[in-house]
């Protein structure tokens, strides 16, 4: 009978071949340190307004209608932006939309139906035919459409004014303004580093 003797494996040897569960518990000990790591770099910019993928998640998709309708906007086309100086608007029925994206680029057609609980368009001869022969909607996100004509109301009148105040405060800096906005922080800083060298100097007398 032939006693074949093999050398015990080390602990680093045994460590690379776990299998399952035990591996798990390996990596888990290693990622914990980095995650660490990485989450003290990031750094939020609203205190108020939380930054994890569960709570955003839900927030969007249980939406209530109101909060939809909004989210459901469409942008204008180039004559409606330079006519009503407004980017975009939430779509309503019977708007004439031009879908941008998809199997269906460049058919236009009126808006039949918002289904806001689907987050859908319904848009006019935009269909597909099922096996029974009757044709079915299509569903089309509007974030893949622009509005080409509005329909218009005393509502949706009010809404573009209002939006169109906004946006004449959004407008950039002139070349001008910047000169003297960077005229103006560079003679601030000499005050700055005399400030600074005052603090020095307290600090050391303490």
């Amino acid at each position: 009978v032939l006693f074949f003797f093999f050398k015990q494996k080390t602990a680093y040897e045994i460590a690379q071949r776990l299998v399952g569960s035990e591996m798990c518990i390996r990596d888990r000990v290693s990622t914990q340190s980095t995650w660490g790591l990485l989450r003290k770099k990031r750094m939020k910019t609203h205190s108020s307004v939380t930054s994890s993928r569960r709570k955003c998640r839900k927030a969007h998709f249980g939406a209530p209608s109101h909060i939809r309708r909004r989210i459901m906007s469409c942008h204008l086309s180039k004559d409606l932006k330079n006519q009503y100086h407004v980017r975009a608007v939430p779509v309503r029925k019977d708007d004439e939309v031009q879908i941008m994206r998809g199997n269906n680029k460049g058919k236009k057609g009126k808006v039949i139906q918002v289904y806001r609980k689907k987050w859908c368009l319904h848009v006019e001869k935009v269909t597909k035919d099922k096996a029974n022969g009757t044709q079915a909607q299509l569903p089309i996100h509007p974030s893949s459409c622009k509005i080409v004509t509005l329909k218009m109301d005393k509502d949706r009148k009010k809404l573009l004014e209002k939006k169109k105040v906004v946006a004449k405060g959004k407008g950039k800096y002139k070349a001008g303004q910047v000169e003297m906005g960077l005229e103006q922080a560079f003679s601030l800083l000499p005050l700055l580093y005399q400030f600074k060298k005052k603090k020095k100097k307290k600090k050391k007398k303490k």
